[in-house]
């Protein structure tokens, strides 16, 4: 990058736990670009923090725990009040040359209303397409009045913004049909940042079988399922545990199913982890588990989980959803049948019992990530920013 830039991102998620916005910051930050971050506040947390070179502003707290539409979109409009009236005072003393809104919400980008007024270039990162995401979390149907204004939310955000970055080819192509041309729309995945996730040397204690899920605890993720699955094989398996990093508002179901099924010793909750501790716990499994539903939403939602899981040459189980078929064939990971219980409790059992196919599909999966990581796919974002700017 000729000249250094000052750029502000805004995301409504806890920085130090958000890999895709640390990924950006972080990358810019090391080439001598002056970055800030809005975000949201850990309950341990200060209002600010520099963080790998990288200013963070923690402005409003936050409890996973939204359960209804009312507490969940109060709760974002908060957010964006803050965001809007301090990005507007930032951007006095700062001259940011480029905004990067991360969504959800897409509506955040009109927080950098007052720096794109004044000649500021602004990026919408969609991490998840928000009608799916919404009518999944809230089971709202596609043809709801409230779908429709998001839709339109959409199409709104993606025309304010000078560009627009997205996760998947699948989604990319759903926004092109409805809300913006092919020009303006680069697919960025969810690569994996290999000064995190690579192989580590674990040494194994008293010969257990790790599995593991990262990642947040939401109905459309599949947790259900994967611990069914583990019931069903319980007795039939020994040394095994469940560990699973992450919150959300399927916590508490999750856990009383654990105990119903008699599980508590098998699968334990660890929570969340900041990204480094996060990845050298992960680094200890034998096999990362990526349950997800096939719905509208969990079946185009491309999941970082599995292309990191291959960096640190753990092998995955996940579920054959179209995005998932979409991007992996049977020789980079075990596919199961979504939603299937049964299925998964053999794709368990297979790689529990065979070290030989673990290591098999750890071999090849490290072959095909070797394409697919940030260090090599960074530039696709650092062109956009350097054109802009420009």
């Amino acid at each position: 990058m000729k000249n250094a830039l000052n750029i502000c991102m805004v995301s409504y998620s806890f920085y130090e736990m958000d890999n895709r916005v640390r990924r950006y910051a972080e990358t810019l930050a090391k080439l001598g670009n002056r970055v800030d971050v809005i975000a949201l506040r850990k309950e341990d947390a200060g209002f600010t923090e520099t963080i790998n070179g990288v200013q963070v502003f923690r402005i409003q707290k936050r409890l996973l725990n939204e359960k209804g539409k009312i507490s969940y979109l109060l709760k974002i409009l908060y957010f964006f009040i803050k965001s809007f009236i301090l990005i507007s005072g930032l951007y006095i003393k700062k001259r940011y040359e480029i905004i990067h809104i991360h969504n959800v919400p897409d509506f955040l980008v009109f927080t950098a209303f007052i720096p794109k007024l004044c000649g500021a270039k602004v990026i919408l990162d969609i991490h998840d397409i928000l009608p799916e995401f919404y009518a999944s979390k809230f089971s709202k149907n596609e043809k709801s009045s409230i779908i429709k204004s998001l839709k339109w939310i959409e199409s709104i955000s993606v025309k304010f913004s000078d560009h627009v970055i997205i996760s998947n080819h699948l989604w990319g192509e759903k926004l092109v049909q409805r809300s913006a041309p092919n020009t303006k729309i680069t697919v960025i995945m969810n690569y994996p940042d290999s000064t995190y996730f690579y192989p580590r040397n674990v040494k194994k204690i008293d010969g257990k079988i790790i599995l593991t899920y990262p990642g947040t605890l939401n109905h459309h993720q599949g947790l259900d399922v994967a611990i069914r699955a583990l019931s069903l094989i319980k007795d039939k398996v020994q040394h095994v545990e469940f560990i699973i990093y992450g919150d959300g508002k399927d916590r508490l179901t999750l856990e009383a199913m654990v105990s119903e099924l008699g599980l508590e010793k098998q699968v334990l909750f660890k929570g969340r982890l900041p990204l480094d501790m996060l990845a050298e716990e992960v680094s200890k499994a034998d096999i990362g588990i990526v349950p997800k539903r096939d719905d509208n939403f969990g079946g185009e939602a491309f999941s970082t989980k599995t292309l990191e899981f291959m960096a640190m040459g753990i092998p995955v189980i996940v579920s054959a959803t179209k995005i998932d078929r979409y991007y992996f064939s049977d020789s980079v990971v075990r596919f199961f049948k979504p939603d299937d219980a049964n299925d998964l409790s053999a794709a368990m059992k297979q790689l529990i019992e065979n070290v030989d196919d673990r290591k098999r599909l750890s071999e090849n999966a490290a072959e095909f990530v070797k394409e697919m990581s940030w260090e090599v796919r960074k530039k696709e974002y650092l062109d956009i920013v350097e054109s802009l700017a420009s």
